[in-house]
């Protein structure tokens, strides 16, 4: 099996379950849930960080990236998540450019929160639809205003892009990527051994 090959952004003061949640989709995905113990994910899952440092997240977890911009192979899917950090990491020409060369041969762009603030500033969301927290939708209209922002859904796909709302919305966006990549009854396979409900309502639920 081909395993996709899938990049997840950590910057210091990432929000945690912005990136955990879809860690955690993501690597328990299973294409016959029979096999769990024997067959891997369809996803090869890992995180990726500017240097080889551990990371201090929100809340104070370190964290250990697995490769560093220079070391990251291609990926077929890229998922950039959101926290404080991000103010910062939008200006960070390292990450953009990171962000920008991997989405040129990614089948799927996604992100979580207010990482929707660094696709934006890669270029990747211009005349797009898109959201991110409920809190930042405001800013991230006066930030970016050739996207659409969305006020009212959980997640948004437009094109190759996906884009959801903050925090735990991470995981939903990823349901709906395996749902996409692998078909809904993977998904939902899924959603069922991690104990979440599916996503079948994009209404935002805040």
């Amino acid at each position: 099996m081909m395993r996709l090959k899938t990049g997840i952004l950590i910057f210091p003061d990432v929000e945690v379950l912005d990136f955990c949640g879809p860690f955690e989709v993501l690597s328990v995905t299973r294409l016959d849930p029979a096999k769990r113990r024997e067959e891997p994910s369809p996803f090869d899952v890992f995180l990726v960080a500017e240097s080889p440092e551990p990371v201090v997240t929100t809340g104070g977890m370190r964290v250990l990236p697995q490769h560093t911009f220079e070391t990251c192979p291609a990926l077929d899917l890229v998922v950039v998540p959101g926290g404080w950090g991000t103010r910062r990491e939008v200006d960070n020409p390292r990450a953009i450019e990171w962000v920008t060369k991997q989405s040129k041969s990614a089948k799927l762009v996604t992100s979580v929160c207010t990482g929707s603030f660094l696709l934006g500033k890669a270029g990747l969301l211009a005349g797009k639809r898109a959201t991110t927290h409920w809190a930042s939708l405001d800013r991230m209209r006066a930030a970016f205003p050739d996207v659409i922002v969305e006020d009212r859904f959980h997640w948004v796909e437009d094109g190759t892009v996906l884009t959801s709302a903050g925090i735990s919305a991470g995981i939903d966006l990823a349901l709906v990527v395996v749902s996409k990549l692998f078909g809904e009854p993977v998904a939902r396979a899924t959603a069922k051994h991690m104990e979440y409900p599916f996503p079948t309502d994009r209404g935002r639920r805040v």
